[in-house]
């Protein structure tokens, strides 16, 4: 059985480890509320990787991003921006709304 050099070795581990961190590298998504509606209403972020969605609240009021299908909640006071990390999801449509707004503020991310 034929030994690898040290230098090989960690050679190997690094490279191994490089492709699963870019595997897993996360998409980002830049989404705005103003007057109580997102922009743009419908994002779009690949399948099976992490997102991040910066949200910017450009109103003087808080609001509450919510989406009871990916699971997420976050209050972002005014005229603010929030970090709102989403876990990897599967092809489909996940809809996302203002709490204190529900039936107006409301939006969807399509993940292909």
């Amino acid at each position: 059985m034929r030994m690898f050099s040290k230098t090989a070795f960690i050679a190997i581990v690094v490279c191994a480890f490089t492709a699963g961190a870019q595997a897993q590298q996360a998409a980002e998504i830049q989404l705005s509320y103003k007057d109580k509606k997102f922009d743009p209403a419908e994002i779009s972020a690949p399948a099976n990787t992490p997102i991040v969605i910066k949200l910017k609240n450009l109103d003087a009021k808080a609001m509450e991003f919510e989406s009871k299908t990916l699971h997420v909640e976050k209050v972002v006071a005014g005229n603010t921006d929030a970090t709102i990390n989403v876990r990897a999801q599967k092809p489909g449509r996940y809809e996302f709304f203002d709490e204190y707004n529900e039936k107006i503020a409301r939006g969807a991310l399509v993940v292909k």
